[in-house]
């Protein structure tokens, strides 16, 4: 009986032991950052432009391109700074707000008075300090097409996390802010790297293309990079290429976040 008893109590030490390991390793994978990256933030960038050249409708930031990040960084415990080149407010697209794009994440941030009126206040990205940022995030919309390819405190910004060893991360039409980056020797950053962003054919299906300024996918040929994209338009996808994380359209927005967190917590 007592050698029943001892075995017992032997069990019971391995069933508490099996759920302590357990406990930790899902506390790890809801950790935030590696040690390396502890105390640094990512910095989420959005567009001030809100205007078509014809078109009645305003663009601006689309809105699920914000949100699913932020709520699969925010899962990870990785705090996060609203950036855009200007500071202030940043439009929300319209044709984001609809009912076909809009999902329950969304529709549940753009009534949190506290997370809109982040959105009515972001910094300029001149005032802040790189040293601060693990990752930048280029949020997409239509609007980023005027806004981020030719800010030199952008252009800076992402630069200098960059060669502090950090990791670069666009979506959609937020890929317009990797155009004018350049690597250590004054070459195109995306020079002979594989990346994605809007497809030709998604802009063109999107009914946009006489209304932007350049076609994201050519231009990001034209610097020298690989473009992939996923052979059904507007589905996810997503190319990781060294410190570059980039997806092709708003459906991409939740992986591209998945992909950056594992990257910080290597």
């Amino acid at each position: 009986m007592a050698r029943m008893k001892s075995m017992n109590r032997f069990l019971k030490s391995i069933i508490i032991m099996l759920g302590l390991l357990q406990y930790h390793v899902a506390s790890a994978d809801n950790a935030g950052a590696s040690a390396r990256w502890a105390g640094k933030k990512i910095l989420v960038v959005m567009t001030n432009h809100s205007k078509y050249p014809t078109r009645t409708d305003a663009t601006g930031l689309w809105l699920t391109e914000l949100t699913d990040f932020y709520d699969v960084a925010k899962a990870a415990g990785i705090e996060m700074d609203f950036a855009s080149p200007a500071g202030g407010l940043v439009p929300i697209d319209e044709r984001s707000q609809g009912w076909l794009y809009m999902n329950t994440s969304a529709k549940a941030h753009i009534q949190d008075q506290a997370f809109v009126s982040r959105l009515k206040n972001t910094s300029a990205v001149g005032s802040l300090n790189p040293n601060d940022y693990a990752a930048i995030y280029y949020t997409g919309g239509h609007g980023t097409m005027w806004d981020f390819r030719d800010n030199e405190a952008l252009k800076s910004m992402a630069e200098s996390i960059y060669r502090n060893g950090g990791f670069i991360a666009s979506v959609c039409h937020g890929a317009a802010g990797l155009l004018n980056l350049k690597d250590g020797n004054g070459k195109p950053l995306i020079a002979n790297r594989t990346v994605t962003g809007f497809s030709n054919a998604e802009e063109l299906l999107s009914g946009t293309k006489d209304q932007v300024p350049f076609f994201l996918q050519d231009e990001l040929t034209a610097l020298g990079a690989t473009y992939d994209k996923a052979f059904i338009p507007f589905a996810s996808h997503v190319v990781v290429d060294g410190k570059i994380v980039t997806g092709q359209n708003p459906n991409s927005s939740e992986a591209v976040a998945e992909a950056l967190v594992a990257l910080l917590k290597q």
